[in-house]
């Protein structure tokens, strides 16, 4: 067995305006909605948000520079609202992100077989992915030697955790729970140092026990919020307790040799 630590991920950016209400359609919103339909627009653009990270860096890793990443980024997705690359995805049995990743590499092979072509005059319409600081995510990312494909995995898992952290976010808030979001959602990941639960007690008005009652009712939450967020790559709902798990062993620390 080898002491190979797993790098630490840069810090993603949270999904951008992704109400949780829409999480459990966002999918079929995708598959089902007309072409030009403003909400499948709305529901591609909401899940490029959520994923541009991934697909940006899995094309640097095979080599693209950052220019050319941002480029293929945004065509990548602008090239899932245009063309109909979902049409099949309710006969798929792979999971979301092996599916994504196909389509991904398949779409990287035809640029390339492109390359020498001139770039196709700007019919298609530009997504408002903010990647102004994914160069700086990017080159934080430890060295590894680890494939394009497993990094991508892992990637994928955790925009997933950020986009489900988000949207349990804009949820509480709009309740009027964003107080308590904001003070307890620090241990959603990792237990209380010693005194934390008692500094909360102060700032909320409530006992230390009562703090980590709440805590363990956001951590419930937060459960489901990430069962929504990984919902939305499936049509088969069945298989979300296996989606769930494939997210935890993405995320879960490498203990042997690739």
């Amino acid at each position: 067995m080898s002491s190979e630590r797993t790098p630490k991920e840069p810090e993603l950016p949270m999904a951008l305006d992704v109400g949780a209400r829409f999480l459990t359609t966002r999918w079929t919103v995708i598959l089902e909605a007309g072409a030009d339909g403003p909400d499948r627009v709305k529901a591609l653009e909401q899940f490029a948000r959520t994923y541009w990270y991934p697909v940006y860096a899995f094309i640097r890793r095979k080599g693209s520079s950052h220019e050319s990443a941002e480029d293929l980024t945004q065509e990548f997705f602008a090239s899932l609202m245009e063309k109909n690359w979902l049409a099949g995805v309710e006969r798929r049995e792979t999971r979301f992100s092996t599916f994504l990743l196909t389509v991904l590499t398949h779409f990287l092979i035809g640029e390339h077989r492109r390359e020498s072509r001139a770039k196709r005059g700007g019919g298609g319409t530009p997504l408002s992915l903010d990647m102004a600081a994914a160069e700086q995510w990017y080159g934080a990312e430890p060295h590894t030697d680890e494939t394009p494909e497993r990094l991508f995995e892992r990637r994928l898992a955790v925009s997933i955790m950020a986009g489900a952290l988000n949207n349990m976010k804009e949820a509480l808030h709009a309740s009027g729970r964003g107080r308590q979001f904001d003070l307890l959602s620090p241990y959603l990941s990792r237990e209380p140092a010693q005194g934390e639960y008692d500094a909360a007690a102060a700032t909320m008005g409530i006992t230390a026990n009562g703090i980590a009652a709440a805590v363990l009712r956001l951590r419930r939450e937060y459960r489901e919020f990430v069962r929504n967020e990984v919902a939305t790559g499936l049509t088969d709902t069945s298989r979300i307790d296996e989606e769930m798990r494939h997210v935890v062993e993405a995320l879960s620390p490498r203990t042997h040799g690739c």
